[in-house]
């Protein structure tokens, strides 16, 4: 019996069963992968020249700084409030909007990849609509229309963090 109890403590001892060590090795490979995918996704952003079919939408709520540019994807968008008008600069055009008119963005087309490699593509347009200025920020909601269903994840990487965007 005492020698059955040192045999276990023995085995205690000499550390973790193959089995669990194949599955710590797998798990902590799929974290490297995963960690990787994160570091490693971009997303290219092409103008696009079809009139593809945009069925995907997500909507947000966005504040602009007033006065600061702003780059959504490949575009670069500067916003300035002027008494009940705002001044939208998109890519060089300048527009006057008063609150509830919209803005649209010139469709693009954009490439994800992780590590290198191609993952998905869609086309998007994206419409801005001016909701007011509050402080030195204008309030938007912005509507991201796609070709195909986009991960969410993709979405948030597009969208600089400055624009504080909250789904709407």
């Amino acid at each position: 019996m005492a020698d059955s109890s040192r045999s276990a403590d023995t085995k205690g001892a000499r550390g973790w069963s193959t089995g669990t060590k194949v599955l710590l090795g797998v798990v902590l490979l799929i974290i490297v992968i995963a960690t990787l995918a994160v570091f490693t996704l971009t997303i290219a952003v092409l103008d696009t020249t079809t009139g593809t079919a945009l069925p995907y939408t997500t909507t947000y709520k966005v504040t602009l700084p007033d006065g600061e540019p702003i780059t959504i994807g490949s575009s670069h968008i500067l916003v300035m409030s002027y008494n009940n008008e705002m001044v939208t600069d998109v890519d060089g055009t300048k527009e006057k909007l008063v609150v509830g008119q919209e803005r649209v963005i010139s469709p693009r087309h954009a490439r994800i990849t992780v590590m290198g490699v191609p993952v998905f593509e869609t086309d998007f347009q994206i419409t801005l609509t001016y909701l007011g200025s509050s402080g030195g920020t204008a309030d938007f909601t912005m509507t991201v229309r796609t070709s195909n269903q986009v991960p969410e994840l993709v979405l948030r990487h597009l969208i600089p963090p400055d624009m504080n965007a909250q789904p709407a």
